[in-house]
């Protein structure tokens, strides 16, 4: 049997769940300017990802990196939502 698949999902799962969360976290500590550090991850993992010969350490190398990019993304969304009243304001920061 080849697990490879299963393993995929399951690292796909779990940055996603993982995500989630640091988007809101740093949105809110740091405001939508953290943008770059999401990019610079996405780059670097995906890079890693083209060099690492295993395919599962490749593959979950890509799903993070592509994660880290499409987290810039929702750092605007979260913004909007945040001035929607939907998430708390951090009351240090002036949106």
């Amino acid at each position: 049997m080849n697990f490879s698949g299963i393993i995929i999902g399951v690292i796909a799962f779990l940055c996603i769940g993982i995500f989630h969360p640091i988007v809101i976290k740093c949105q809110y500590h740091f405001t939508d300017k953290v943008w770059p550090v999401f990019l610079v991850c996405g780059i670097l993992c995906l890079a890693a990802s083209l060099i690492v010969g295993h395919d599962i350490v490749s593959a979950g190398l890509a799903v993070i990196g592509f994660s880290s990019l499409w987290s810039i993304g929702e750092l605007k969304e979260q913004k909007r939502r945040t001035e929607r009243g939907w998430f708390p304001k951090n009351p240090k920061h002036h949106l």
